[in-house]
């Protein structure tokens, strides 16, 4: 991954780039920002230029050895940690267990959800986390001296669904690690990572992409016109993952609007037996895909809310598609009234699926209260 195949982050990549050039590289660097902000590329291309043999003044050369070896993601000094999921062969699992599977997700492209991680490994009904038993991983493996590089570089992405023992045995490393190595965090969720890591480390905050930039990376990329790569960028926000999907018709987020829209149907009938057979439709899916769908549903009542207070003409409604059509009839349905306990109730229920509470009982209390809010 090369600084140049990113489309924006110039004053990002600047200063990383600098801070290379100046011997100022941090042992241990945050890279934080909303999810879609590029930041996993930023860690991947950074890690690159480290490690160069012939970088220039702007980027790593991709052609040396160490940068052909960083491409394909198996430079024996590159290590990665990422969540995953426990399976019936592996009661503890590491991300070794899984690192055939993420080289070749990643090589793809480096812009993706964790759903789009756990959907690519078919998690079912586990939610995938950085178990406890990564962290002795992570010490044997940084413990070793460097095979080729100058450093070592151990990218690890997400810390905030790291295990709190595995981020306290952590601690000790990260504040005084072996010689020439180097962490690159990549979170989505600032706040959820447990303090003493923060403390540790330097934080780098990431922007979303602008709109330009978006709309230039999917006319390259992806070779659409420039009226549709306007839409999809003003729609997207600066999510250039939300940006990939609108181009490439997500199936999940289809999924996710037609059972969205059976729950308003059935809680404004107020037909109970077709809320009870949806609710246990949803508690069949996987917990990952079903706390997609109530992230999916709160982004979806915003937008509806922003409608009723007749925003479209200040473009702050991010919506087009299907999504449009349903909200255009719809949208009334949202108000001040009802917003704040829709979206507790639907909040509420996100917590409750995360502390593993039984779907079926999540959805059915989510539906009837649905029903009393739905006017």
């Amino acid at each position: 991954m090369t600084f140049s195949s990113i489309p924006g982050q110039s004053e990002i990549i600047g200063k990383l780039i600098r801070s290379v050039k100046e011997e100022r590289v941090s042992h241990a660097q945050l890279l934080t920002g909303p999810e879609g902000c590029g930041s996993l590329a930023l860690a991947l291309a950074y890690a690159q230029f480290v490690s160069c043999e012939k970088r220039s003044e702007t980027d790593s050369c991709g052609t040396c050895k160490s940068c052909v070896k960083y491409e394909k993601m198996i430079h024996p000094d590159l290590h990665f940690v990422f969540p995953v999921v426990k399976g019936k062969k592996v009661a503890e699992p590491v991300s070794d267990n899984y690192i055939a599977e993420w080289r070749e997700f990643v090589k793809k492209s480096p812009y993706f959800s964790i759903n789009d991680w756990f959907d690519s490994i078919e998690v079912g009904n586990a939610q995938g986390m950085i178990f406890a038993s990564e962290a002795s991983e992570i010490i044997k493996k940084l413990s070793l001296k460097t095979f080729e590089s100058d450093f070592k570089t151990m990218i690890i992405w997400l810390p905030e669904r790291m295990h709190h023992a595995t981020a306290n045995k952590l601690l000790k490393m990260i504040e005084e690690p072996p010689e020439k190595t180097l962490f690159l965090l990549v979170c989505e969720e600032y706040d959820k990572v447990i303090p003493t890591i923060l403390s540790r480390c330097q934080l780098i905050t990431v922007p979303s992409f602008s709109n330009e930039e978006i709309k230039g990376y999917l006319r390259s990329t992806f070779g659409t016109t420039e009226s549709k790569s306007s839409d999809i960028a003003r729609i997207a926000n600066g999510n250039i993952i939300r940006a990939i999907n609108l181009c490439k018709i997500d199936e999940s987020s289809a999924n996710n609007l037609d059972s969205f829209k059976k729950l308003m149907r059935f809680a404004w009938k107020r037909d109970i037996l077709s809320l009870i057979e949806w609710s246990e439709e949803l508690a069949s899916t996987g917990r990952e895909s079903q706390k997609n769908y109530i992230t999916f549903s709160l982004r979806l009542l915003r937008e509806n809310l922003m409608l009723t207070l007749q925003q479209l003409q200040n473009n702050i409604v991010f919506l087009a598609g299907e999504e449009a059509d349903f909200s255009e009839k719809f949208h009334p349905f949202i108000n001040k009234s009802n917003i704040y306990p829709l979206v507790n109730e639907f909040n509420q229920a996100y917590s409750h699926i995360e502390a593993n509470g039984n779907a079926k009982i999540v959805f059915l209390d989510l539906a009837l209260n649905v029903t009393k809010l739905i006017k």
